[in-house]
């Protein structure tokens, strides 16, 4: 007997997107269900409405995961990304350029709406078809067929599923954690979820008079260190630098207890070179010398924390004066108290554990022809595409997986 062709993704993301498009591709008949009117919404506003396609280099090691970093490897390479790069330029005919000074991947008409459509596009192409506006209840198995529950108490029949649902970051395009709730019913292991990739607050806002400022900076924890753009917010700090260390902080609040330090240091001089630059003879006043390197009002903001006096010259600068000041310069302790949550994080921390999925086809080590992509699986990267080219690989790997 011919097998049974027909698979549902549910969620038009990027992951479902790529797993409908690999699926039919393979000659599966395919349905796309999602909730919102429109799908891809993340896509619509990553980058800034311009989408951060793919990072120009990825390594595994960058990305985070309670799950086997070896599991998480093989899914992630199983796509190499200069595959992925052909896939868009080449059969989706979106040139894509280099951004040098972040290393990302934009298309280069600069929007984020040919990556959505160009995708869906070419899955209309291929046979997909959508259904939009369409909320997916329950999922359940009986005599080899899966049923997918949707909203109004009607059932679709198929004979395999994949889960590409996303997380619960962004709210507003559609995330709110479905697929976690279904699969955690159909027994899979969720490993804590949490806001990753999210802007940190400090209440009160200790800063908040140096909204606006932005500059490169380095942070660091007693895991992790990253560099980049720091942005000072009215309620706390943003930027990549900041976004990228936040899932420790925010772990730390999670798990309770004393909250994870996160220090700063403001540029690239470290304590040496300051304290070279704060012993020069002469008149030059302190704060010429610290404004050399930082944006003027935070410069003031650290003296005044380090309680001193701006006119002060280098000359007259006193050994604990100067050893206050080089900590506050190299090794400030970031005052945070909590973060922005799913409504501004860019992605979702934790997840179906991976073990629980094969790495080659993602299918369900738990229920046959059900497979698993994308956000809702645990794991996440970086700012800057990183993200995208899990679920672009992940999905790929679920849409080959499932194929007839």
């Amino acid at each position: 007997m011919a097998r049974d062709k027909t698979v549902v993704v549910i969620g038009a993301g990027a992951a479902g997107c790529m797993a409908a498009i690999y699926a039919a591709e393979a000659g599966a008949d395919v349905l796309l269900l999602e909730r919102m009117k429109d799908g891809g919404r993340k896509i619509l506003i990553s980058g800034g409405g311009r989408c951060n396609v793919l990072p120009s280099q990825l390594s595994p090691a960058q990305y985070f995961t309670a799950s086997s970093p070896n599991t998480l490897k093989k899914m992630l390479l199983s796509w190499p990304l200069a595959d992925q790069r052909r896939f868009f330029e080449q059969t989706l005919n979106i040139p894509l350029k280099l951004e040098p000074e972040s290393g990302k991947l934009f298309p280069v008409s600069d929007k984020a709406r040919d990556v959505r459509d160009g995708l869906v596009d070419h899955a209309k192409h291929l046979g997909v078809r959508f259904q939009h506006d369409c909320y997916v209840m329950g999922l359940r198995s009986e005599g080899g067929k899966w049923f997918v529950q949707v909203e109004g108490g009607s059932e679709i029949e198929t004979s395999r599923v994949i889960v590409a649902t996303g997380g619960l970051s962004v709210p507003a395009t559609g995330s709110d954690g479905t697929g976690m709730r279904l699969l955690r019913k159909l027994g899979h292991t969720i490993h804590d979820v949490y806001p990753a990739l999210t802007p940190l607050t400090c209440e009160p806002p200790r800063h908040g008079d140096l909204a606006g400022v932005s500059l490169e900076v380095t942070l660091k924890s007693k895991e992790l260190q990253t560099t980049g753009g720091f942005l000072f917010t009215h309620r706390g700090y943003s930027g990549p630098s900041v976004l990228n260390i936040s899932h420790v902080a925010v772990l730390s609040r999670m798990r309770g207890g004393e909250r994870e330090p996160v220090f700063v240091q403001w540029t690239a001089r470290d304590a040496q070179s300051w304290n070279t630059a704060l012993q020069q003879k002469g008149t030059t006043s302190l704060g010429a010398v610290i404004r050399r390197d930082l944006p003027a009002r935070l410069a003031d903001a650290l003296m005044h924390e380090a309680n001193v006096d701006p006119q002060t010259t280098t000359s007259q600068l006193k050994k604990e004066q100067r050893q206050r000041l080089v900590e506050v310069l190299v090794d400030y302790q970031l005052p945070w108290t909590g973060d922005e949550g799913y409504k501004k994080a860019e992605v979702t921390g934790g997840g179906v554990a991976l073990s629980e999925v094969d790495p080659k086809t993602m299918e369900s080590r738990l229920h046959p022809r059900l497979f698993l992509c994308g956000e809702v699986l645990d794991a996440f990267g970086p700012i800057g595409g990183y993200n995208f080219a899990w679920g672009w690989a992940t999905g790929r790997a679920a849409g080959i997986g499932v194929s007839p």
